[in-house]
């Protein structure tokens, strides 16, 4: 199977939507660790990016988005367009990552 095209407009050039699958989802559920907040402790004090923090972000954020495609994949969709990544907090420390758009079939 072709990789599937993501997009977060509604068209893709030189490709026309023929059918609309459905909604494609993802989410993961992340924490921090002990690891990662006394190193971003020290952080705060002198100040600068908490790279732990960007990392474990940027890990969560293609998690949800692998998680999308494979629901898209089992729609039988050539793309999802229309996506979009929200962040919420479960938890103290905890937050989920999710990741949306519209599975379609394209020509």
């Amino acid at each position: 199977m072709e990789k599937i095209i993501l997009t977060t407009t509604e068209k893709i050039p030189n490709k026309e939507v023929i059918e609309i699958l459905g909604i494609a989802r993802g989410s993961t559920v992340r924490a921090r660790n002990v690891g990662r907040d006394i190193t971003a402790v020290f952080k705060n004090i002198v100040g600068g990016e908490i790279d732990e923090y960007t990392k474990l972000q940027a890990e969560a954020r293609e998690q949800a988005l692998q998680r999308m495609t494979n629901d898209a994949e089992k729609m039988g969709a050539d793309a999802i367009v229309g996506v979009r990544i929200t962040t919420s907090m479960i938890t103290t420390g905890a937050a989920e990552i999710s990741a949306y758009g519209t599975a379609v079939k394209i020509n």
